[in-house]
């Protein structure tokens, strides 16, 4: 017991594990038609996927704690590709294991110039075979444990002997090792959406959904643009917390965010106001927000002030077309909200 004790007191930095993608960025002439031609004009290859996204961010961020992940990687190129980028952002990779004969996870983000309009081809590759064996919170100095994306890890959303999708006992485990936790979802419609992460809120302290991922959960009607509904969010924040969550729910969308606390904190915090022609693209604009949340939790700041960092650091996002590369360190994201200010949003409360 004294041994675990110290241990807890110590710990230290962010741990993410999940899926870890390498996205392969095309931007072609336009979208042809089926058995049509089109001429691909760039090509690069950069990070993707929840754990990824969030530890390289917070590396860009210029954090000052460790950064630790864990996953799954094939035996090929891609997977060699994510364990230098690692090592070049500081990242420890000691628990992102190689499956000999798999491929590594990847996405082809198709670019139309000129529209910015995109469409995913998504390969899973080795992220499928990621299950709680692969997953040694003892050996992690991290005080946070970060877990994405719920519905697109088939053994970890699979049910464990209690029933519940196996990452509860996941969590269940880290929170035992002494790490708070954090979950994120992709935006799946598959129909057992909230029967698979509903009972898993219990085992999360931080939990983040986008609009349509949190209307999934609880049955409410969010809207959407200058439809959105402020008090259905409200709501569905609320729900969320009563549903189980330990800490704090953040539900976000374009306009902006809002954050729910246990402890009874509320906050609304409008997007930047990024003129059009800066925005390069939105891919990982949602885990660069939960980067800047968890800093700030992993900080101990309130949740107003971590909310604010998140939706700074989502915009500096927007600034390049791949997940992390707009991201600068956290006084440039602060600096990029202030030149620009807030979206005016006339829904929001004051």
């Amino acid at each position: 017991m004294k041994k675990t004790t110290t241990r807890r007191r110590t710990r230290r930095g962010i741990a993410a594990g999940g899926n870890w993608i390498v996205d392969l960025v095309k931007t072609v002439d336009h979208w042809p038609e089926q058995d049509g031609l089109a001429l691909i004009s760039g090509l690069v290859a950069a990070n993707g996927g929840g754990p990824y996204n969030v530890l390289k961010d917070l590396a860009r961020l210029r954090v000052r704690y460790p950064l630790e992940g864990v996953g799954l990687l094939g035996d090929d190129a891609n997977g060699a590709f994510i364990l230098g980028d690692c090592r070049a952002h500081g990242i420890d990779a000691r628990q992102l294991h190689r499956a000999a004969g798999r491929s590594t996870g990847y996405t082809d983000v198709v670019t139309v110039r000129g529209t910015g309009r995109r469409t995913f081809f998504h390969h899973p590759g080795a992220n499928g075979s990621l299950g709680p064996a692969h997953f040694d919170f003892d050996a992690l100095r991290a005080r946070h444990f970060h877990l994405g994306y719920m519905m697109l890890l088939d053994r970890l959303d699979a049910p464990g002997p209690d029933g519940r999708a196996r990452a509860a006992g996941l969590l269940r485990r880290a929170r035992a090792a002494g790490l708070t936790t954090s979950v994120d979802c992709v935006s799946s419609i598959a129909s057992g959406f909230a029967s698979v992460v509903r009972p898993v809120l219990p085992e999360i302290d931080v939990f983040f959904a986008n609009d349509y991922e949190a209307e999934r959960l609880t049955g409410l009607e969010l809207g959407r643009g200058e439809g959105l509904r402020p008090a259905e969010v409200a709501r569905a924040a609320e729900q969320l917390l009563r549903d189980g969550v330990r800490r704090w729910v953040v539900v976000h969308f374009p306009e902006g965010a809002f954050a729910a606390g246990s402890d009874g904190q509320r906050c609304w915090q409008p997007s930047v106001a990024l003129p059009p022609s800066r925005i390069a693209g939105a891919n990982g604009a949602g885990d660069a927000l939960a980067a800047g949340v968890l800093h700030g939790w992993h900080e101990g700041w309130p949740l107003v002030r971590s909310l604010s960092l998140g939706v700074a650091v989502a915009a500096a996002c927007l600034l390049d077309g791949t997940c992390s590369a707009g991201i600068r360190p956290l006084s440039g994201c602060l600096a990029l909200a202030r030149r620009y200010g807030r979206f005016h949003f006339t829904g929001f409360p004051p």
